[in-house]
């Protein structure tokens, strides 16, 4: 692709979206500068504490468990409150839970505080997605959670290595800056976005339409989604702990998994734009499925990996596959969504994937250390495959995209009708 192509397709990308969604943008983009927590959570506590590995696994877990529970919650918040007071509450304090877990030295102090860090930190995401939903036209959504997504890879990759330079000399800088850098995108929340809920409307029999944590779950094609959402979250997690510990028992470095894994940024960040590009308006289902099997038979491939450029070659294919199905399952809860439980809805859909990053770890341990590694790429296979048939059965009857009409604004004013499953 020549320089002048590659100018036209980044300025098609990025038009057309409202100033509102690249203000939201960039407060994403700085609060993944400054993660400094989650990357080197085990390191702090086991190198400068002198914890035990059992104990840093503990409080990584209870990391886990705040996000669990702040899924839902922050949902609920998202619908009741409004989605700039939700951000505002939750980027508030995870600068004020972050700075504290800095300087708490007991044992049942910092797995508390970082279980409030976990739940603070989670709780803006429900309202970051209904807020981008709101805000950005049914035909440019797909787009806007690609973007989203590659801000939020990009900040991750250059804070994951700044991170380790700031380790080397205090971890509570890394603390502290990651505190300042939430509450900068509080301010910039605070200064440059309106609240985008949008208003209940009056149901046809003269009472205000109510969404509750009870309807979502009555949503039966919606909780498929979440399922479906739950097993790809399993398959990809295996990236951060199955990989490692199968890359280590054949033994490989910790660093030539750093570098197989690095590839997954380095794509990520290069290839986001022009994928999305040429899945922006392409069939959804067909698009599920295909991520669905080149998440599965990616890390498949990984049982006949025995270098370190074929488990680089691995991490190409379901990277492709997350590029893929990230956007494109966002923007499908939105689809099935209704405008005024947005909130409660992507609380959902976030808590698969948190619930995921519980099990995950527990699933490729026990599976690695009875069968092999071997089995664990597997079964991957196995669920992406299951996971590519329940999303081809799902989506049979999908219901159709908002109606745009010139002139109109968008959606965050025209509400959506959609009926729950």
């Amino acid at each position: 692709m020549s320089v002048v192509a590659l100018r036209r397709a980044v300025r098609e990308t990025v038009s057309g979206l409202p100033r509102e969604f690249w203000w939201l943008w960039t407060s994403t983009l700085v609060n993944r500068l400054g993660a400094f927590v989650a990357t080197f959570m085990a390191l702090y506590l086991t190198l400068d504490r002198g914890y035990s590995a059992s104990y840093a696994g503990l409080v990584v877990s209870l990391y886990g468990l705040g996000g669990v529970i702040s899924s839902l919650g922050g949902g609920v918040m998202t619908d009741r409150l409004g989605r700039r007071p939700t951000l505002l509450i939750a980027q508030a304090s995870t600068a004020v839970s972050v700075a504290l877990l800095g300087f708490v030295h007991h044992p049942v102090a910092i797995a508390g505080v970082a279980c409030l860090v976990g739940m603070a930190s989670n709780a803006s995401r429900p309202a970051v997605q209904a807020m981008m939903a709101d805000i950005v036209r049914p035909e440019d959504r797909v787009r806007a959670f690609s973007l989203n997504y590659w801000a939020i890879n990009l900040g991750f990759a250059v804070s994951s290595a700044a991170a380790g330079f700031i380790a080397e000399t205090s971890y509570l800088a890394g603390f502290l800056i990651e505190a300042g850098m939430t509450a900068v995108c509080a301010v910039v929340i605070f200064l440059k976005l309106p609240e985008s809920r949008p208003e209940q409307r009056k149901a046809e029999k003269g009472s205000v339409e109510d969404v509750r944590l009870g309807t979502v779950l009555r949503d039966g094609r919606f909780m498929g989604v979440v399922g479906l959402s739950f097993l790809i979250a399993l398959v990809f997690q295996q990236g951060s702990v199955g990989l490692p510990v199968a890359m280590g028992e054949a033994g490989f470095t910790p660093a030539d998994y750093g570098v197989a894994i690095a590839v997954n940024g380095v794509l990520i960040v290069a290839l986001q734009i022009p994928v999305t590009r040429f899945i922006e308006h392409r069939d959804t289902k067909r698009l599920l499925v295909v991520s669905s099997l080149l998440a599965g038979y990616g890390f498949g491939l990984t049982a006949f990996a025995g270098s370190l450029g074929l488990f680089a070659l691995t991490v190409c294919v379901w990277t492709l596959g997350e590029m893929i199905n990230a956007p494109t399952q966002t923007g499908l809860v939105v689809r099935l969504s209704p405008t005024h439980g947005r909130g409660r809805y992507q609380g959902m859909y976030t808590l698969s994937w948190s619930v995921a990053g519980l099990i995950a770890p527990l699933m490729s341990g026990v599976v690695i250390d009875r069968y092999g590694a071997e089995w664990l790429w597997g079964l991957c296979a196995v669920v992406g495959t299951v996971a590519a048939i329940g999303y081809a059965a799902l989506m049979r009857r999908l219901p159709a995209e908002e109606p745009v009409t010139a002139g109109k604004p968008p959606a965050a004013t025209v509400p959506t009708e959609v009926e729950p499953a």
